[in-house]
């Protein structure tokens, strides 16, 4: 099953996602350069904080926390520097560490140094920078896992739509450098089943062709900013994160049905060969 990752700084709403089956919640610290990347787009541009982090921590049980932080950068009158941030995120409890927007080997480098084995890293892949020189970052001891970016590395491309990538083998070109290199990976975010303008069932059965092993439960899943009543986000997450698991089943009986029929390939083939000596 993938595991579903929803963001979250709201120790209410990350004990709901985990009840009802999300196995990441995330918490985003991400500001530096974002809002002149993504400024008038409808994503999400957090206001979380480091403190949020502890907060969400306590009420977790089995979910994994994980924590974007800001781009490798310096110390600023606004920011801590990298290795500051990467610091205290960690002493606050963040079992998985998400790099965002790299263009280049030195910054994983340096990311994969600061965290120095005392988290899982995870490398979001978005922009073209880091896709052009992927086999070298592959090469980097200390990468637990891939993500791809859709809406920043669509923005890099100059696409229209960020499941483009998805449609013009963008995504599937990177995922077989992962799957080689033997990093798990995954991709995009998805909303509720049955919706969304490329609906997430058809989003899903890619992640299953492509072998992801995990995607970020969108906004549109359960926007928290517009409903508030917690008995209705319950139902929400009950509801939804069911739906989800169901169109998986259906993605692993298809696995099942070529996995087996490749068996019996190599099993006439075996015999067949045996035959002719």
């Amino acid at each position: 099953m993938l595991k579903l990752m929803y963001i979250t700084n709201q120790p209410e709403i990350a004990e709901i996602a985990e009840q009802n089956g999300v196995d990441r919640i995330f918490v985003d610290l991400e500001m530096i350069g974002k809002q002149e990347r993504q400024g008038g787009m409808d994503t999400v541009q957090s206001q979380h904080s480091v403190e949020d982090i502890a907060e969400v921590k306590k009420v977790l049980k089995n979910a994994e926390l994980l924590v974007r932080v800001n781009p490798i950068h310096e110390a600023t009158e606004e920011y801590f520097s990298s290795q500051e941030e990467v610091d205290a995120v960690i002493d606050a409890g963040a079992e998985i560490l998400m790099l965002p927007y790299f263009k280049s080997v030195e910054e994983v480098q340096r990311f994969i140094k600061y965290v120095d084995g005392r988290a899982k890293t995870m490398l979001l892949l978005e922009t073209p920078e880091a896709a052009t020189v992927i086999d070298e970052i592959l090469n980097i001891s200390g990468i637990d896992e891939m993500f791809i970016g859709l809406n920043d590395l669509s923005l890099g491309y100059k696409k229209k739509f960020m499941f483009e990538l998805l449609a013009d083998g963008t995504v599937e070109q990177l995922c077989f450098k992962f799957k080689q290199a033997g990093i798990p990976y995954g991709f995009g975010g998805i909303s509720a089943i049955g919706t969304g303008m490329l609906p997430a069932e058809h989003i899903i059965r890619e992640h299953y062709r492509l072998g992801s092993t995990c995607v970020i439960l969108s906004r549109s899943f359960c926007d928290t900013n517009k409903e508030k009543r917690e008995e209705v986000i319950q139902t929400v997450f009950s509801e939804g994160v069911h739906k989800i698991r169901e169109v998986e089943k259906e993605c692993e009986n298809y696995a099942n049905y070529f996995n087996e029929n490749l068996e019996v390939i190599r099993e006439k083939v075996a015999l067949i060969c045996k035959q002719r000596g």
